[in-house]
C-alpha cells in the first residue's frame, strides 16, 4: 500500500537546516519498517543532511542504500543515484515504487517512451521524483550533464550518491572507465554534496576513490568487515572422487535453503545446473551467454524461491534484495579477496547463521594465474590507468591462495586482508581451519603431495580463454549490462589440441618465465586455441546437423504409447476383437520408424500422427490386414524359408493376436481360425489418411448420415400423409 510522506520537525540555522534525529528514525520505521539505524546508517545520513561529502564503508548487508534514500525522504528536491548494475537499480526501483517512494531509473533497457516520461517531469515546474537511478555511462554523456546542470541550477538537486565507489579505483577488483569519469560532478555540479559507497576497499583504494571523486574534507565513515553469522569453509577438488557430487550431497545437508553457486566459465555453470537439477534440486543456471528474458525469469524465480539454487558467474547478486541466502558456493577460486569478500558476503544479510564454502583446486589455481598473467601482459602495453589493476592482481590472487593452502584462521586473513588487526580468537570455532585444526592439516600435506605428483607426471590441465579479458578487462567483470548479450567465447579445455601437451607442460614451469620466453608461450597459446575452436566449430555444425534428424528411443517410446492409445479409444476395435494391442502398436511404429526413420524427425513424427488418427477410426478388416502385411513384408515368404523355421516366423504371433470372437451357436461370422492356417494373402495395405483428408473423410460421412436421416423423415412423413389422405 501506498504510503504518505511524513512532516519532518527541523531546526532552522541561518545557513543550514538540521533535521533531528527523531524525525529520522520516524522516516525508517514509517517507511522501511526497521525501529532503528545500524552502524554508521546515521552518521552517514546526517553528513550528507548538512551538506557536506562522506566516504561510507560498510560490509555486504549493511544497510548502505538507507544513507541516500532516507535523505530523499528527508529534503525535497531529487537525490541522483549512480549505480553500476541495471539489475540492481530494477531491483530497489520496484522495492522502493512498493513504498510509496517517488523513484525511477534510466537504462538502455527502457523505451524511448519511458525515458520521455521521465524528463518531462525533471523539466516540470515541481518534480515528483524523489529518487533518480543512473548508470555511470548515462554521466559521461554531455546531452544528460547538460539536464542535471539545469537542474542544479533551479536548485533541486540535494545529493550525489555514487554505489559500488571502489569501481572508480584502478586499484580496485571492479575498476570500471565509466566511473573514473565521474570526477565531472563535483566541477559541473558545485555545491552539492556527494556520498561514495563502497563494501570492499583496501586502504588503498579508499585513498583512490577519495581523490579521484575528489570529495573535500568528507566525513570518512569505516565499518569492521567481520561477518561472524558466516561460517567458513574451503574443500579440496583434488582429494575428491567427484566434485560435482560432493557439492550436491552438501546442498542436500543444508535442507530447502537459499544458496548460490559461483563458477569461473558458463559451460561450468550449466553442466552443474544441470547435475543439481538431475539429482532433485531446483536449480538453474545464470550467466551473460543467456539473453535478458531468459536471465530476467531465473531471476524473479529465484526470488520468488520457486527455485532453490541460482548457479551463476559473478555477474550475480550484486544489489538483490535476498536476504536469507543461507549458503554461498565458490565451485572456483576467486581472482582476488575483495571479490570473495563480496560475494560469500551475500549469504546472512539478514545476520542469521549462514555457511560460505569454497572449492578449491591446483588446477584451478594455475588457470587464473594463466589468466592474470595474460591480462598483466596485454595491459602492460596499454595506458598506464591500467597499471594500478595490473600491477596488483597477482598479488591480489596470492591473498586467496594463503587463504586456501595455508593452515590458519580463514577469518582472521580476510580481515587483515582489508587492514584489520584482529586475532584467531576472534572467530570463536567458526571456521574449518579453528574448528577442525587437524583435519585440515591432514588435507593441506595430502594435497601438497598430490600436486606434487601431478607436477611430476605432467597430467594437470591448464585451461585458457579465447576471451583472454575474462578477467582483466571490465566487459565480463561483475557489473554487466542486463541487456547486453554474451561476447566472446567461454574457456575451454584445450589440452587435446596439437601442441597442447608441450604447452601446458611449458605453462606449468612457471620458473623459467623471462619475458621473452613468455611471449612466445603465449603465442603459442593464441595459435593452440584458434586451431582447437576451429576444428570444434566444424565439428559442432556436424554434429548439429546429426541431431536435428535424431529419432530417440524415448522419442519411439512415446509414439508406441500413442498408437496403444489410439488403439483402446477405438470402441470398434474393442468390441469386435481379441487382440493384444501392445504387440500391435510395436508392430505399426517399427513399420513407421523403418520407412521414416531416415527422412528425419519431422517426417517420422507426421507420419506416426496419422497412423494414431487412422486407428481411432478403422474397422477390424482393415486392421487385421495392415498388421498381417506388417509382419510379412519385412521377411522373406514362407515357401523360400525351410519347414522348421515356417513355426518360428516373427508373424506368427501377431496373425494369432488377433482372432475374431466366436458366437456361442457357432455360426456366422465368428467361424474358428486355426493356429496354423494360412495366412492372410498379401495385399496392399489401406492407406493411412493425412489430416486433412482425415478431416475430410469425416465431413462426408457426416453429411451422408444426415442426408440418410433427412431422407427417411421424408419417407415417414410421406407415408403418414397418404395414411390421412385414405
Amino acid at each position: 500500500m501506498s504510503k504518505s510522506a511524513l512532516p519532518l520537525q527541523c531546526v532552522r540555522g541561518s545557513e543550514k537546516q538540521v533535521i533531528k534525529k527523531e524525525a529520522l528514525v520516524k522516516l525508517l520505521r514509517w517507511h522501511f519498517g526497521h525501529s532503528d539505524f545500524r552502524g554508521n546508517q546515521l552518521e552517514a545520513i546526517q553528513a550528507v543532511l548538512s551538506g557536506r561529502d562522506c566516504f561510507c564503508l560498510m560490509p555486504t548487508g549493511g544497510g548502505k542504500s538507507l544513507c541516500y534514500q532516507i535523505p530523499a525522504l528527508a529534503k525535497p528536491g531529487i537525490v541522483l543515484v549512480v549505480s553500476p548494475l541495471i539489475a540492481l537499480m530494477e531491483n530497489q526501483v520496484m522495492a522502493l515504487k512498493e513504498k510509496g517512494i517517488a523513484v525511477e531509473y534510466l537504462s538502455s533497457t527502457q523505451t524511448v517512451k519511458v525515458k520521455n516520461k521521465i524528463y518531462e517531469n525533471l523539466e516540470s515546474g515541481k518534480p515528483s521524483l524523489q529518487l533518480l537511478y543512473v548508470t555511470p555511462e548515462l554521466i559521461a554523456r554531455s546531452g544528460f550533464m547538460s539536464k542535471l546542470m539545469k537542474i542544479h541550477g533551479r536548485g533541486l538537486l540535494n545529493l550525489i550518491a555514487i554505489d559500488e565507489a571502489h569501481c572508480v579505483s584502478t586499484w580496485g577488483h571492479d575498476f570500471r572507465p565509466s566511473y573514473r569519469k565521474l570526477s565531472s560532478l563535483r566541477n559541473n555540479l558545485p555545491g552539492i554534496p556527494v556520498l561514495a559507497l563502497t563494501a570492499t576497499a583496501v586502504p588503498k583504494v579508499q585513498e583512490d576513490v577519495i581523490k579521484s571523486l575528489s570529495l573535500q574534507k568528507p566525513l570518512v565513515l569505516k565499518s569492521s568487515f567481520n561477518r561472524p553469522n558466516i561460517y567458513y569453509e574451503v574443500r579440496y577438488k583434488d582429494l575428491m572422487d567427484d566434485p560435482y557430487s560432493d557439492i550436491c550431497n552438501y546442498l542436500k545437508s543444508c535442507g530447502n535453503v537459499c544458496a548460490i553457486v559461483y563458477c569461473l566459465e558458463r559451460t561450468a555453470c550449466d553442466d552443474l545446473a544441470v547435475h543439481l537439477s538431475a539429482q532433485g534440486i531446483p536449480c538453474s543456471a545464470y550467466h551473460a551467454g543467456l539473453n535478458s528474458n531468459v536471465r530476467s525469469s531465473v531471476l524473479d524465480d529465484w526470488i520468488s524461491s520457486r527455485t532453490q539454487v541460482v548457479v551463476a558467474t559473478v555477474a550475480f547478486g550484486m544489489g538483490i534484495d535476498r536476504k536469507d541466502v543461507r549458503v554461498v558456493c565458490h565451485f572456483n577460486i576467486p581472482k582476488s579477496m575483495e571479490a570473495f569478500y563480496q560475494e560469500s558476503g551475500r549469504a546472512g544479510r539478514d545476520q542469521l547463521p549462514s555457511r560460505s564454502l569454497l572449492y578449491f583446486g591446483v588446477d584451478d589455481r594455475r588457470k587464473m594465474e594463466f589468466i592474470l598473467s595474460k591480462a598483466a601482459n596485454k595491459k602492460s602495453h596499454s595506458s598506464s590507468m591500467d597499471e594500478g589493476s595490473t600491477k596488483n592482481s597477482l598479488p591480489e590472487f596470492q591473498k586467496m591462495i594463503e587463504y586456501c593452502e595455508e593452515a590458519g584462521c580463514r577469518r582472521k586473513k580476510i580481515l587483515e586482508s582489508f587492514g584489520e588487526e584482529v586475532t584467531a580468537s576472534l572467530c570463536g570455532k567458526t571456521c574449518d581451519s579453528c574448528k577442525h585444526p587437524d583435519m585440515i592439516s591432514k588435507y593441506l600435506e595430502e594435497l601438497t603431495s598430490t600436486a606434487a605428483f601431478q607436477y611430476k607426471k605432467g597430467s594437470s590441465r591448464i585451461y585458457i580463454t579465447s576471451a583472454s579479458d575474462t578477467y582483466g578487462d571490465e566487459q565480463l567483470s561483475e557489473f554487466w549490462n542486463r541487456n547486453d548479450e554474451a561476447s566472446g567465447s567461454e574457456e575451454e579445455d584445450i589440452s587435446d589440441s596439437d601442441d597442447a601437451t608441450e604447452i601446458a607442460k611449458s605453462v606449468a614451469n612457471s620458473g623459467k618465465s623471462s619475458k621473452w620466453k613468455l611471449d612466445k608461450r603465449l603465442e603459442s597459446l593464441e595459435r593452440a586455441e584458434e586451431n582447437y575452436y576451429r576444428n570444434k566449430n566444424n565439428q559442432d555444425k556436424q554434429a548439429n546437423k546429426v541431431d536435428k534428424k535424431f529419432i530417440s528411443a524415448t522419442l519411439r517410446d512415446s509414439g508406441k504409447q500413442r498408437l496403444l492409445n489410439a488403439l483402446k479409444q477405438n470402441q470398434h476395435l474393442s468390441s469386435t476383437l481379441q487382440m493384444d494391442f501392445v504387440t500391435s502398436a510395436e508392430t505399426l511404429e517399427i513399420e513407421c520408424y523403418r520407412k521414416y526413420g531416415k527422412s528425419g524427425k519431422s517426417i517420422y513424427l507426421s507420419q506416426m500422427a496419422s497412423t494414431a488418427r487412422w486407428l481411432s477410426a478403422v474397422v477390424p478388416d482393415e486392421l487385421t490386414q495392415r498388421l498381417g502385411t506388417t509382419t510379412r513384408s519385412s521377411m522373406p515368404t514362407e515357401a523360400a524359408k525351410p519347414e522348421a523355421d515356417r513355426s518360428l516366423s516373427p508373424s506368427a504371433p501377431f496373425i494369432a493376436a488377433i482372432t475374431p470372437v466366436h458366437e456361442e451357436n457357432g455360426s456366422g461370422s465368428g467361424a474358428t481360425i486355426e493356429s496354423n492356417s494360412t495366412v492372410v494373402e498379401h495385399t496392399l495395405p489401406p492407406p493411412i489418411l493425412s489430416f486433412s483428408e482425415f478431416i475430410n473423410r469425416r465431413k462426408v460421412m457426416d453429411k451422408q448420415v444426415s442426408t440418410s436421416k433427412r431422407e427417411s423423415k421424408d419417407g415417414v412423413s410421406q407415408g403418414m400423409e397418404k395414411k390421412a389422405k385414405c
